[in-house]
């Protein structure tokens, strides 16, 4: 009687695939879509996702100025800066940097949600947030990608 040897199958740099994806934030809740958004960034939507290798695909974030908070948390909450002085602590409301820097919004929130370590700033670099409709990646071909909003 032969064994059946099964192994798991590990992803690398040379196996991994990554898509172009195009996501409009028009309307969009900003922690859900922030949260889908970190997923695919990390791989979690492949079947080969594996933790040590960067299996993500690409974002494009459109469309940044037209997304939504829930709640009151347009006027409660706040970003905060740190210069590193005393007394160089900045707060700044969110319907204020979502007029200022819309991008900004998106990018701090993705950015909580990835690993805090080489592997995440690698997969942070794979975002690419816009506060219009237009991207200057058609070249990359990306595919319209809907997030359910539930």
């Amino acid at each position: 009687m032969s064994k059946l040897h099964f192994t798991t199958k590990h992803a690398n740099a040379a196996t991994v695939k990554h898509n172009w994806y195009v996501v409009d934030g028009t309307n969009q809740t900003v922690g859900r879509m922030c949260s889908k958004i970190a997923a695919i960034l990390r791989g979690k939507n492949k079947a080969y996702y594996t933790p040590h290798v960067d299996c993500g695909d690409f974002i494009i974030v459109t469309n940044a100025s037209k997304v939504v908070f829930s709640g009151n948390k347009l006027e409660d909450k706040d970003y905060l800066t740190f210069s590193g002085y005393p007394g160089g602590q900045k707060a700044e409301s969110a319907a204020n940097l979502l007029k200022r820097r819309p991008e900004a919004v998106i990018e701090r929130a993705v950015k909580g949600m990835l690993p805090k370590n080489r592997l995440g700033r690698q997969m942070y670099k794979k975002l690419f947030v816009y506060a219009g409709a237009e991207h200057p990646h058609s070249a990359q071909q990306p595919k319209e990608l809907t997030l359910d909003q539930k």
